[in-house]
């Protein structure tokens, strides 16, 4: 007998699943819900990351850029997340077309800290203007 050999997991090929968030009750829910299940059925998790802490911090993204188009750009009308070989995305539609800018952080104070967690936890982040509004998002490595 050899030496034990190891079975490579094929990732997967670049795919697209999209959610309308337009008259949902409750988006946040809904868009964390969403997330958790594409990131199961990908079988997404970073090597380096702790088991579990890579799927939390992208829900964490996913309800901080829906919650702040709830408040700050009339709702978020869809979510889409596109994972590949080497990097997952998560981008929120709204109907404002101004851009999504950190505001101040001032710590004692609550609320205004979407997008600095937002910036955190994702490797890159940011909006893109639309002809409906724009779209915000944040990019992960593998």
């Amino acid at each position: 007998m050899g030496a034990p050999q190891t079975v490579a997991l094929a990732l997967p090929a670049r795919q697209v699943r999209r959610l309308s968030l337009r008259e949902t009750s409750s988006p946040v829910r809904q868009a964390r819900h969403f997330a958790r299940r594409a990131l199961a059925d990908w079988r997404w998790q970073p090597d380096d990351a702790p088991s579990g802490d890579a799927v939390e911090d992208v829900l964490l993204v996913v309800s901080e850029l829906v919650a702040n188009a709830a408040a700050h750009a009339g709702g978020a009308t869809e979510i889409a997340i596109v994972i590949d070989a080497d990097s997952l995305s998560v981008s929120v539609a709204d109907t404002d077309a101004s851009p999504a800018v950190p505001s101040p952080s001032e710590p004692s104070r609550p609320g205004g800290h979407g997008l600095h967690i937002v910036q955190a936890l994702a490797t890159t982040w940011g909006s893109t203007p639309g002809p409906h509004g724009k779209t915000v998002w944040a990019h992960f490595a593998r």
